[in-house]
């Protein structure tokens, strides 16, 4: 008995095209939504950031109106803001930069937390405060004149820097800078009359300025993060060490430790990461390098890319 094969109508060759044509039509379609979804997303997540910038800035300008706006009036204030930015500072070299807070400042203070916002309305404006009475220190009194020489002024301006962020190392966390206030600007200006016996144009002068800022805040902020502690040139870690110079990939090290011995040499590197004096050794030497790389022009000289 001989079987018959089934074979396919036109009908259902058509509706096999038919229903391959609609797969490939509704997945291109839905393809395209989801193109449309996550481009929507996007922008909503740029239309959010840009959202949360314009708050950041409008509370960061904000923050000025603390120096722009009267102090409260009335027979006698009972706080100036001096006298609420000198608890605030108390509070952070006691207990630390995240200690402080409107309500803790209101108990050092001895008022009511809603008392102090008579005086200050945010916590952005509290900072400014805080930041511009550390910025106090730094400024160089009036009766203190400036040395002649531009080097020697810069230097006086530096040590005067590192010595206030040492007496508050707290001020190196706060990750937004609080809007500046007289003694900031002030210390600025200082800045600039130390170079003022220097010949160069004022974008010489910039670059002057923020590489001795960049220093002095890249040391203090290493200062404050790794020689605080114990010491570290311990036995653990020359071991430790040791253990790495046994694999051969650690060749200049290894050189000093058949030199002088590893416990010798890490004791030695200890050493001069505390040694009191580099601060001025080493800020005496980017200025020298400064000088000498600065043309008549005034320009900053760049390497030759040739």
């Amino acid at each position: 008995m001989t079987s018959k094969r089934p074979r396919s109508s036109s009908a259902d060759l058509a509706n096999l095209i038919s229903q391959t044509v609609a797969d490939k039509v509704n997945q291109a379609v839905a393809d395209k939504l989801e193109e449309q979804a996550i481009r929507h997303e996007q922008m909503a997540a740029k239309a959010a950031l840009r959202a949360a910038k314009l708050d950041h800035l409008t509370s960061h300008l904000g923050a000025l109106d603390v120096w722009m706006r009267a102090e409260p009036r009335g027979r006698r204030p009972r706080f100036t803001r001096d006298e609420i930015a000198a608890a605030a500072v108390r509070i952070a070299d006691a207990e630390g930069f995240g200690a402080l807070s409107m309500r803790r400042l209101a108990a050092e203070l001895g008022a009511g937390t809603m008392t102090l916002y008579h005086y200050i309305r945010t916590k952005d404006e509290l900072l400014t405060l805080v930041t511009d009475a550390v910025m106090g220190e730094v400024v160089v009194p009036p009766d203190e004149p400036f040395p002649d020489d531009w080097r020697a002024a810069i230097t006086l301006v530096a040590n005067r820097s590192r010595a206030a962020l040492l007496r508050h190392p707290w001020i190196l966390d706060i990750a937004d800078d609080p809007p500046i206030g007289p003694n900031s600007v002030r210390h600025f200006d200082q800045t600039l009359e130390a170079l003022s016996s220097l010949d160069v144009d004022l974008l010489t002068k910039f670059d002057i300025v923020s590489a001795v800022d960049e220093y002095v805040f890249g040391y203090c902020l290493m200062e404050r993060n790794n020689l605080q502690g114990a010491p570290f040139a311990d036995d653990h870690m020359v071991d430790y060490v040791g253990g790495l110079l046994s694999t051969g990939t650690y060749p200049q090290l290894a050189k000093m430790a058949d030199e002088i011995g590893l416990a010798e040499g890490w004791a030695q590197i200890e050493a001069h990461f505390r040694d009191p004096e580099r601060f001025d050794r080493n800020l005496a030497r980017l200025l020298a390098g400064l000088e000498q790389a600065v043309v008549p022009t005034g320009r900053v000289e760049t390497a030759d890319p040739g």
